[in-house]
């Protein structure tokens, strides 16, 4: 594993990324978010009380775990970059994430659950998630018994934080959409102990959150092969696609899975950054796709070679 190379490539990209096209154009202003998969809810609420009021909401069931929040707008200006109040929080119930897992070890790329909180230039604060449906597509996932307890479960939290009603969108995607996963050749520790010590390694990426799915099933005698998630980000990076389109909040921080299946293959599975692109309908960021997919990909062929 060539881990000086991949530093280098990390740090090179992070000031390559400030460089992204530029375009004279005036932004698009975001009203009501037309995202495949991601239900929301206009807020009647001002962006702090609709935070507020979620994050009570997951403090007070104690069958939810906060695992992280981020505060975009904050991480922006630690990197001399502007933002309007975008947050996301991430929380989870093993319980209810697990059985998705044991049918598809894949879905732990969507999962700890998370709930985006943003105010756009027209002060206008929406709520959204991931819909139960476009999980399902995205990870063949079928009819798994908890989907629909999710389903109320991610309503009832968007609804109560904005006083409003969720509006539900398209989520047809097709089996893996915009995901790529590269076998490795390592073992599972071995696979996910290296790309966590690049990622540690690097002084321009913070890892957010490291999940171990297979520890938090057993929590609640549950069983699931190993199968953990590094969330690790880059405002450099984050922030030029936020700017863009600032429901690309959803799908950041970056994040890796690491699993291996029951024929004992391990696998790496990411996000493609073309994700942006189709999803949320980033443009003109050509430039800052290309390095996140080359710094993505790098880790996964670097982690995946003995």
């Amino acid at each position: 594993m060539n881990l000086k190379f991949l530093t280098l490539l990390f740090l090179t990209f992070t000031f390559v990324a400030c460089e992204d096209d530029e375009t004279n154009e005036p932004e698009t202003i975001d009203t009501n978010p037309d995202v495949v998969g991601m239900n929301y809810v206009k807020s009647t609420q001002s962006f702090d009380d609709t935070y507020t009021v979620l994050t009570a909401s997951l403090e007070a069931n104690e069958n939810i775990k906060i695992v992280a929040e981020v505060d975009h707008e904050a991480n922006a200006a630690s990197v001399d970059l502007e933002l309007s109040p975008t947050k996301i929080i991430f929380f989870g119930n093993p319980n209810l994430g697990t059985p998705l897992m044991q049918v598809n070890q894949q879905a732990g790329l969507d999962l700890p659950q998370r709930i985006l909180v943003y105010q756009n230039d027209s002060s206008e604060v929406f709520v959204g998630y991931n819909s139960t449906v476009y999980l399902a597509n995205r990870h063949t996932l079928g009819d798994v018994a908890t989907l629909p307890t999710i389903a109320t479960a991610l309503k009832s939290l968007s609804e109560n934080a904005a006083v409003a009603d969720v509006t539900e969108q398209p989520s047809d995607v097709v089996a893996n959409y915009n995901v790529t996963t590269i076998l490795s050749d390592q073992t599972f520790d071995a696979t996910y102990d290296d790309i966590r010590s690049v990622i540690d390694g690097n002084e321009n990426l913070t890892i957010v959150a490291e999940l171990d799915h297979q520890a938090n099933a057993a929590n609640v005698g549950l069983e699931l092969l190993p199968t953990k998630v590094i969330i690790f980000g880059n405002p450099n990076l984050g922030t030029t696609l936020m700017q863009k389109s600032q429901t690309s909040a959803l799908d950041l921080p970056q994040k890796i899975l690491v699993y291996e299946n029951a024929e004992g293959e391990v696998k790496i599975a990411f996000n493609n950054p073309e994700l942006f692109v189709s999803r949320h309908a980033v443009i003109d960021s050509d430039a800052t796709l290309e390095i996140v997919l080359t710094v993505l990909q790098g880790l996964a062929d670097t982690a995946s070679e003995e």
